[in-house]
């Protein structure tokens, strides 16, 4: 979903001769390289020192350059905004912009399509461009149900404040999910259109990594994993007969530390 939002930014935009600039703690980046090398765009990604070496390898084999921006996502963003400002570079930033969402927000077309039946989706969130995108797409049509980790609960403070607040992160998924808080665009959304936000502890996302390699083959990283993480240990309740489909997504681990 991380390469809709990026194509979506830069398919209909004037990009200047400086290329593109993002932050990013590794899958966002990762995207807009690819999108950027798709079209011929010099692009530059700022990256936190908590990324894992995988996902700054995949940025790197699209041909970005890589800059270490600081300890955690926001330092990284920072960064990115002075380099943006002093050459003129295109930000594109991985959840508070119109672009962002929409094309992220494709990803509930496909449930629409794929099951059609569905009465709840559980979605993992960070900053908020995944989940924001799929709230403006079904507008209250099916419940859904934000799960963030303990250590990194954005939506969570900021449905509680009425507005995106700054919060710690840290914990296995802050390289994916560690925003300091949700986008400004977003968070109307999400008040109107999220239904439930749950949080679950580490063990529960590492549990689910496992579970998802041992049944189903599917290698997920901890942010990946952490929407199944709240059905398995009982953080969402379901209802009797309650149809609910979980979004897996972010596959930027080695397999053999899942084992």
């Amino acid at each position: 979903f991380k390469a809709r939002g990026a194509f979506n930014n830069l398919l209909d935009a004037a990009v200047p001769e400086a290329g593109v600039v993002a932050a990013s703690g590794g899958n966002h980046g990762a995207a807009v390289a690819f999108a950027a090398q798709r079209l011929g765009i010099p692009a530059r990604i700022f990256v936190p020192e908590i990324s894992a070496p995988a996902k700054i390898a995949r940025i790197q084999s699209c041909g970005a350059t890589v800059v270490i921006g600081g300890a955690r996502y926001a330092d990284a963003l920072a960064a990115s905004e002075v380099w943006a400002a002093e050459v003129g570079a295109l930000p594109v930033h991985a959840y508070d912009a119109p672009a962002t969402l929409a094309g992220q927000g494709t990803t509930a077309r496909e449930f629409a399509a794929q099951a059609p039946d569905l009465d709840t989706v559980l979605v993992a969130v960070g900053g908020g461009g995944l989940i924001g995108g799929m709230a403006a797409w079904y507008r209250g049509a099916l419940r859904l149900v934000a799960v963030e980790p303990e250590t990194s609960r954005a939506l969570g403070a900021a449905l509680a404040a009425g507005r995106p607040v700054d919060v710690e992160v840290s914990g296995i998924a802050a390289d994916s999910l560690g925003a300091r808080r949700v986008g400004n665009l977003m968070f109307p959304i999400a008040r109107a259109y999220v239904d439930e936000a749950v949080t679950v502890p580490d063990k529960a996302i590492r549990a689910a990594q496992r579970c998802l390699w041992e049944a189903l083959r599917i290698a997920a990283e901890p942010g990946g994993a952490t929407a199944l993480a709240a059905l398995l240990c009982g953080a969402y309740q379901p209802r009797p007969g309650e149809r609910i489909g979980v979004l897996v997504c972010g596959g930027n681990v080695d397999p053999a530390s899942l084992a």
